[in-house]
């Protein structure tokens, strides 16, 4: 089974962002283990006697919030890059889904609906890809507990008995599950990935997005996990 670990990065509410940011990291169930083991070496530099009190989260990281307030710039911006290089170096087998929405954009849905749709459409078409190559395989979402758990469920219900805008959802073992990401490394992983995405377009800041930019599912030669969705150029 593979699992999509999301996260959002960016307010759907605040005038002062210009972007919201949802994207997902699909890993291997056998390989979680070992991810979650790499990331637990890099958050042992900051506690070494419990590793798991160190919460890997791109916003407090780079600002030194909470418990990163001890710790230099540059040791924070470098361990943000270790984690990021996780996925640069797994040759494929961790690979990012994402929605990008600029404020402004003509959206036929809410934010939320046509995030969701992008990544879990993207990621059933991969998953589609790997039954064609005989590899059958089923996928689950687990995002991290916010207050959009309950519209996401009811979505992804709908997409998978109903269908949604590209088709239905045919490979999904199950409705999403929740997690909080204190809990789990991997949905800190996908924090850190909507991070970067966030920053290279609110910011215009490409430090951690360049890391991981060849990372987004890609076949025959063209990307289909980033999906980027400006407002019209005359919307000012």
């Amino acid at each position: 089974m593979y699992l999509l670990y999301v996260d959002e990065s960016g307010s759907t509410s605040d005038p002062n962002q210009n972007y919201f940011v949802v994207s997902g990291i699909s890993v291997h169930e056998k390989k979680t283990y070992w991810v979650e083991r790499e990331m637990n070496v890099i958050a042992s530099k900051f506690d070494t006697s419990n590793p798991y009190n160190i919460e890997l989260h791109g916003s407090p990281m780079r600002s030194g919030k909470k418990e990163w307030r001890n710790f230099s710039f540059e040791e924070r911006v470098q361990a943000i890059k270790d984690c990021l290089q996780i996925i640069a170096d797994s040759k494929g087998q961790i690979r990012i889904f994402a929605s990008v929405v600029e404020r402004g954009a003509n959206l036929s849905d809410d934010i939320i609906t046509h995030s969701f749709t992008q990544i879990s459409s993207r990621f059933d078409m991969y998953l589609q890809r790997l039954y064609a190559q005989g590899l059958t395989q089923r996928g689950i979402a687990v995002f991290d507990k916010s207050n959009t758990e309950k519209s996401i469920q009811n979505l992804a219900r709908t997409f998978r008995d109903i269908g949604h805008t590209y088709g239905q959802i045919r490979n999904f073992a199950e409705v999403p599950l929740f997690l909080d990401s204190k809990a789990s490394r991997l949905i800190q992983l996908a924090d850190l990935v909507a991070y970067a995405i966030y920053r290279k377009y609110e910011k215009s800041d490409d430090t951690f997005f360049k890391i991981i930019e060849r990372s987004f599912d890609f076949h025959n030669g063209q990307q289909h996990g980033l999906n980027i969705f400006n407002k019209p150029i005359n919307n000012k």
